[in-house]
């Protein structure tokens, strides 16, 4: 299934709690079990200002259902085009 890296812009997140962290991660569990498709939420970043989320779903267009239903910001949402990391350089022969 297509990967999606989505950037959420949420002025403070850095700052919110872990009860407030709890509450969105809770309503976006509700979101994907209604969604009524294949949907994984991977995982979330909170860094300043943002939240970077990875997601596997079928399109982009379900990523941003995805954020209207949980009224969520999906400011940007990209597929995931290749996942590299340290060890990709030993692929290189």
């Amino acid at each position: 299934m297509p990967q999606f890296i989505v950037e959420r812009n949420i002025p403070g997140a850095d700052t919110l709690t872990g009860q407030e962290l709890a509450d969105i991660a809770g309503k976006s569990n509700e979101v994907v079990a209604d969604l009524g498709v294949p949907y994984t939420w991977v995982t979330s970043y909170v860094a300043g200002d943002k939240i970077y989320c990875v997601h596997e779903a079928p399109d982009a267009d379900t990523i941003r259902e995805h954020a209207r239903r949980g009224g969520f910001p999906a400011d940007s949402v990209v597929e995931v085009a290749a996942t590299i990391g340290p060890q990709t350089a030993d692929l290189v022969s």
